[in-house]
């Protein structure tokens, strides 16, 4: 007897499950009508709830003053607004100013020199590892992003202070940092190519650092040339809400400037995540195989914690009057233009007569979810001591939202908020005990290693 084979294969979309598929369609003339909205009209626009858009305001019980709405315009510089957003509050109650920016730029310079040298540290540390292997390509993969998490931030600022946006201001590249990334990211893969054939002929340890340090002079040269040079001292005035003028006797380092004006302690900041997949229990500590930017200092370090004791402890440092650094996934059900982020925002299961069931541990497990985006609690509306929605300082400009603020429902932190960072001095005392206890390391493609981009 001849076997006979099946053309298309076991598993494949034959022409009777077509023919099949197009009469459920067309059985059902709701879909009909979801096609003719849809072809013509955003579905974003046909599913939008009239009711939870009516129903928005941006009243809340509790707020944080706050200065206007910056923009990091066409770059992954979140995580960088969202920590100097938080700082400048400090700055503006120190110097009685209704308004007042940090340098953004200044940040950024240094992000990336620093986050250069640690791509080629980490490509000398891997120097054995196979170009193939999962590790290697997975350094290769993003040497230079914009993205970054609150202990980088904080590496950052002990190690290079901050100064008034003045003194560095933005430049084409810092605000559109596309090409910057891509050509200094193509001469980093090069220098990591050189620095593992140099290995692969005999170089010893010393004599691939010399060549780094080669390696990044040319690296500072090309960033300088796109941001300008940073300032290691200025001079600063300016003149208050009473119109009062001030003048530093003397040029300020940013270091000094930092202490003067900004002075937050940042060994007592912490970063509170709720992840709740299996392989993360709570009340643990983690941290993040090769995530960070700069050589010796502080790792990345979370502590993982209940959805019910981050949201409370939130609400608290709010309520003393003081702003939170955020982590979430911002694109889910996010009204950009009206400045609403509500699981209810969308009717797509009504519209598309499917449903979508997974629960937040699913998504992150499943790839649909994880930390994108950084910005800033300022506010808090409390009906009996619990919590209605929350106030979000974006930096997308003053465009969207309301003058650039957004409000956040309190269903939508229950499912897209991943982490925030407050002090350490709210937190419970059993939450305390864990700080000190050595994290769990998590691999680099983990969830958790995902950086705040996105603009």
């Amino acid at each position: 007897m001849i076997k006979t084979v099946d053309p298309i294969g076991a598993g494949a979309l034959t022409d009777n499950l077509i023919r099949k598929y197009e009469e459920q369609f067309r059985a059902n003339p709701l879909n009909r009508v979801a096609l003719n909205a849809v072809s013509r009209t955003a579905i974003s626009e046909v599913a939008m709830n009239r009711q939870v858009l009516a129903g928005t305001d941006f009243t809340f019980s509790n707020l944080v003053k706050t200065g206007e709405a910056t923009n990091q315009m066409s770059s992954g510089r979140c995580w960088l607004f969202a920590g100097l957003n938080t700082m400048r509050l400090r700055a503006m109650k120190k110097m009685n100013l209704a308004n007042f920016e940090l340098s953004q730029n200044y940040a950024f310079f240094w992000d990336k020199l620093e986050k250069a040298n640690y791509f080629l540290e980490n490509i000398i540390e891997t120097r054995d590892e196979s170009i193939q292997s999962r590790l290697t390509m997975w350094l290769l993969s993003g040497p230079l992003n914009d993205g970054g998490q609150w202990d980088m931030f904080a590496n950052l600022i002990s190690r290079y202070g901050v100064v008034p946006k003045s003194a560095m201001p933005e430049t084409l590249n810092s605000s559109n940092s596309g090409h910057v990334n891509y050509l200094v990211t193509l001469k980093l893969r090069e220098n990591a190519m050189i620095l593992r054939e140099m290995h692969q002929k005999g170089a010893r340890l010393s004599q691939l650092r010399t060549r780094k340090e080669e390696m990044m002079a040319e690296i500072y040269k090309l960033l300088v040339i796109y941001f300008g040079e940073p300032p290691a001292g200025f001079n600063w005035q300016y003149r208050d809400k009473k119109n009062k003028f001030h003048r530093e006797p003397k040029p300020m380092t940013p270091q000094a400037f930092y202490k003067k004006y900004v002075n937050l302690n940042l060994d007592e900041m912490v970063s509170l995540i709720n992840c709740p997949t299996k392989d993360k229990s709570y009340n643990k500590m983690y941290t993040v195989q090769y995530l960070g930017n700069v050589m010796g200092g502080q790792i990345v370090r979370y502590l993982n914690v209940d959805i019910d004791i981050l949201k409370t402890i939130t609400a608290r440092v709010i309520r003393k009057g003081e702003p939170v650094w955020f982590g979430c996934d911002v694109g889910k059900m996010l009204y950009r233009d009206g400045g609403i982020m509500d699981t209810r925002m969308f009717e797509y299961d009504k519209l598309l007569g499917t449903g979508f069931g997974m629960n937040k541990a699913q998504r992150v497990d499943y790839g649909d979810s994880l930390m994108t985006h950084a910005m800033v609690f300022t506010g808090v509306n409390l009906v009996k001591n619990q919590p209605t929605k929350w106030k979000v300082e974006n930096s997308w400009s003053d465009k969207v939202g309301e003058k650039g603020f957004f409000v956040m429902s309190d269903r939508w932190f229950d499912e897209y908020l991943y982490q925030v960072v407050v002090p350490k001095k709210y937190l419970p005392a059993k939450q305390l005990k864990i700080l000190k206890e050595k994290p769990v390391v998590l691999k680099p493609w983990d969830p958790m290693g995902s950086l705040a981009l996105m603009h």
